[in-house]
């Protein structure tokens, strides 16, 4: 006799692949057998879950509804599951995060290998991505992003200190060109523009007038990435200018490969936050880097 709960993590699978084939890849079945475990899941339950097409799945409406309440099992149980360990010894188990790429000061490693340092029996499981809108619909467990636009049924933890933008040109691109003396003079200049995505448009390079208000330009681009360190590479080839976190700049500053213009109109702003939803209580692990970075904080 079938298990109650035989094909609901696979069923739960399918939908955050997408389909069958990238279900499959991940758990590391074919998607026939996958679609075959699914098939026995519907029939037990009298409904049809999924609806089916060459290139892609769809939820019914009784889909949705079983979906949402086995994406909250399976997050109970894992959480369960944790908590269990932690209560043999130290936290355990694995925490998914997902982390703009703009948080140079993070991504760097230094606060990430000091907390696995300091918590060996926990794993991290990282993507860097930009367009991950409901992080917990996306298996995530926490993710990391500026304050600004992270939703406000989110419990936020800082992550980092306050952030600067700067716009940095190579000494050779400023031997040929002018620098720029106010924001509007970018106009006359070739930039090195960053967008998250391809679907995206490009960033509007955003400033403040020194004793006014917030206002963004929209820069003449000669190249678009949606990678720091390409734009980087570009800029120090001396091709154009581009603006970036200051944690991310200032080895280029540093090194004198760059040259920082319009600093007076690049005030500090509040930094990264990491967050995870009020309605799920953090793991034993993710409570401990929480608790990590928040010593870290206090110590600085």
């Amino acid at each position: 006799m079938a298990d109650v709960t035989d094909g609901v993590p696979e069923f739960v699978a399918v939908v955050e692949a997408g389909g069958f084939r990238a279900a499959g890849r991940q758990l590391g079945v074919s998607g026939t057998a996958l679609s075959k475990t699914l098939r026995q899941l519907e029939q037990r339950l009298g409904v049809t879950l999924l609806l089916r097409t060459t290139r892609s799945v769809r939820l019914t409406e009784a889909g949705e509804t079983f979906y949402a309440a086995s994406r909250q099992a399976l997050d109970t149980l894992r959480t369960a599951a944790e908590a269990v360990g932690e209560l043999a010894d130290a936290p355990r188990g694995t925490i998914r995060l997902n982390i703009s790429s703009g948080a140079e000061g993070f991504l760097r490693g230094a606060v990430l290998a000091g907390f696995l340092e300091a918590h060996p029996d926990v794993q991290l499981d990282i993507i860097v991505d930009e367009d991950v809108s409901d992080i917990v619909a996306a298996g995530y467990d926490a993710g990391i992003r500026l304050g600004e636009v992270i939703e406000q049924d989110m419990i936020a933890v800082p992550a980092s200190g306050p952030q600067r933008l700067v716009v940095v040109g190579s000494p050779a691109y400023f031997a040929r060109h002018p620098r720029p003396e106010h924001p509007r003079d970018l106009a006359e200049n070739a930039c090195i523009n960053w967008r998250p995505g391809p679907d995206a448009p490009p960033y509007r390079w955003e400033f403040t007038e020194p004793g006014g208000g917030d206002f963004s330009v929209a820069v003449p681009a000669r190249a678009i990435a949606n990678d720091f360190s390409l734009m980087m590479r570009l800029v120090t080839a001396g091709l154009g200018l581009t603006i970036g976190m200051a944690d991310g700049v200032h080895p280029y500053l540093d090194r004198g490969e760059v040259i920082a213009v319009l600093e007076e109109y690049c005030p500090p702003f509040a930094g990264y936050y990491l967050y995870y939803p009020q309605r799920r209580q953090a793991s034993p692990a993710l409570r401990a880097l929480i608790d990590y970075l928040l010593q870290l904080r206090q110590a600085r």
